[in-house]
């Protein structure tokens, strides 16, 4: 019996200590997925709610950008008077100032130099005669005044038959533009002589044509006008065609030289010329003549032609 009685107990405590194992794997294998539950919960709100906060904080600091453009002044453009620290523009790097016992900087614009141009030195022949002809133009001086003379003339027989100088001082005023005042003297064989005050502009017009005008005031109460105008259209780099234009008018007849009052004569030549150097050029031309108005009647008085035909050759230089 008392046999019987502790194989019922042992069996007893067998059964209760694996109902007492069974149930702790049973809480420990539920309890790994609760709290996984727990965190990914817990995670998932913390995300949402940094998440929240960020665009808080984005927008927050968005608005404060927002106030600070528009509390800020507008930015000015570069200007305004210097920092008080600045360098003086006028002295050499580290501050140091020009070396007053060195001799003054002389620039271009204040050295005189000088010019001969002689435009035209040519051979004329017409149909009835031949003679030659001289255009030159010189200047001493610098770039804002200087001396210039101009001369011109007709040589017939190995004689001087009429020639034209004026002495001018002349005065830039404008970007290649000069007026120009002075006096010129005419002369001619067989002629008396004249001599006027002249004021003139000479200069670059647009399109590089090449312009001189000049106005002349004579004793008596003579005046006159010339116009001259060249152009030069580079066929290539050394052959040049040159057009010239010229017109003389004067205000009051003067019979003593063939000279009525108007329009008196007009002249348009043609000049084409090869540049061995820019310095020296031969070249060939044509140049029409006329006369007009009583000095077209005093030429044919003396037996001149009023219109002409003339054909040039010579050279031009300068230096």
């Amino acid at each position: 019996m008392n046999n019987i009685r502790i194989k019922i107990l042992v069996i007893a405590v067998m059964i209760f200590s694996m109902s007492s194992v069974w149930a702790e794997e049973k809480t420990s294998a539920t309890k790994p997925a609760a709290e996984m539950n727990n965190v990914q919960n817990m995670d998932h709100s913390q995300m949402q709610h940094g998440t929240d906060k960020s665009a808080a904080a984005n927008n927050s600091t968005d608005m404060k950008a927002m106030d600070q453009d528009s509390e800020m002044p507008a930015m000015s453009m570069q200007g305004g008077s210097a920092p008080a620290d600045a360098r003086d523009p006028h002295a050499y790097s580290g501050g140091y100032d020009f070396d007053p016992d060195a001799p003054r900087v002389v620039l271009a614009d204040e050295h005189n130099f000088a010019s001969l141009l002689v435009d035209r030195f040519e051979s004329v022949n017409t149909s009835d005669n031949s003679s030659a002809r001289y255009d030159l133009q010189g200047w001493f001086g610098r770039d804002y005044d200087r001396l210039v003379l101009k001369a011109e003339g007709d040589i017939d027989d190995g004689n001087l038959q009429e020639t034209s100088t004026e002495l001018l001082w002349g005065h830039a005023v404008a970007t290649f533009w000069d007026t120009q005042l002075g006096v010129r003297y005419d002369s001619a064989r067989g002629e008396p002589d004249r001599s006027w005050l002249a004021v003139g502009i000479q200069g670059l017009a647009p399109y590089w044509f090449e312009f001189d005008t000049t106005a002349y005031l004579g004793d008596a109460g003579r005046s006159a006008l010339t116009v001259e105008a060249e152009y030069e259209l580079l066929i290539t780099q050394k052959l040049i065609l040159q057009p010239r234009f010229e017109a003389s008018a004067y205000g009051k007849r003067d019979p003593e030289r063939g000279l009525g009052s108007g329009l008196s004569d007009i002249s348009f030549g043609l000049r084409l010329r090869y540049e061995f150097w820019r310095e020296f050029a031969p070249y060939l031309g044509i140049e029409w003549t006329s006369k007009y108005g009583e000095t077209k009647d005093f030429a044919q008085a003396t037996g001149n032609d009023s219109s002409e035909t003339q054909y040039v050759a010579g050279i031009r230089f300068w230096f």
